[in-house]
């Protein structure tokens, strides 16, 4: 099943916040040195919003009708930390030429990622996909894409074959916070100064 989608809304206010976040193990010693491991092959990413304007009303069209009803909604349907949604950072959700793998000539399934600088990690929950390159050719046929974030062949690509693709994904993701302040400033407008979220694992 997949989860409802984070809705996008005029009254979101800046700034945005990500933070990528690892976990490590260090063990300290006399001598200075340090014992490090690291807990998370892949980061969690927690993201923190504002909005300034919800409309509870269909009275202002700017603000989305009824935004307030979407959002709070949103929270209330994944009672609070326990459900997931998907959210799609408006920044960071469209990969072009994408590499996914290199074939084997038996593998068929292969998990879509994406590349920041040198580091390659999967993603959360791909939406779609618009193209599959097999050594830069365009594919028309022959692959699906399996929920959430497989990419499936009908014959596995022949063995140095390099796999590419052009996709669209979100953040799988849980609120923070078991209750969240929604304030009604003016009659029919409201507001919320802080929204936590942070990505769960694929």
């Amino acid at each position: 099943m997949t989860p409802a989608a984070f809705p996008t809304l005029p009254g979101q206010a800046w700034s945005v916040h990500k933070r990528p976040t690892f976990s490590t193990r260090i063990v300290s010693n006399s001598s200075g040195r340090e014992a490090r491991t690291p807990l998370y092959t892949y980061p969690l990413y927690e993201f923190e919003l504002t909005f300034e304007g919800l409309a509870s009303t269909s009275a202002l069209p700017g603000l989305g009708a009824n935004s307030l009803q979407s959002l709070l909604g949103l929270y209330l349907q994944c009672q609070g930390q326990f459900g997931t949604f998907l959210y799609t950072d408006p920044g960071d959700s469209a990969m072009v030429g994408q590499a996914i793998a290199v074939g084997d000539g038996v593998t068929t399934a292969f998990p879509f990622v994406r590349t920041l600088g040198g580091f390659t990690e999967p993603v959360g929950w791909v939406l779609s996909v618009q193209n599959v390159y097999l050594d830069g050719a365009r594919q028309t046929g022959g692959w699906t894409l399996s929920t959430p974030n497989n990419l499936t062949f009908l014959a596995p690509p022949a063995s140095n074959v390099f796999i590419s693709a052009d996709f669209i994904f979100a953040f799988e993701c849980r609120f923070l916070d078991d209750q969240n302040d929604f304030e009604n400033f003016m009659a029919g407008l409201w507001q919320v100064q802080s929204l936590k979220f942070r990505s769960v694992k694929p």
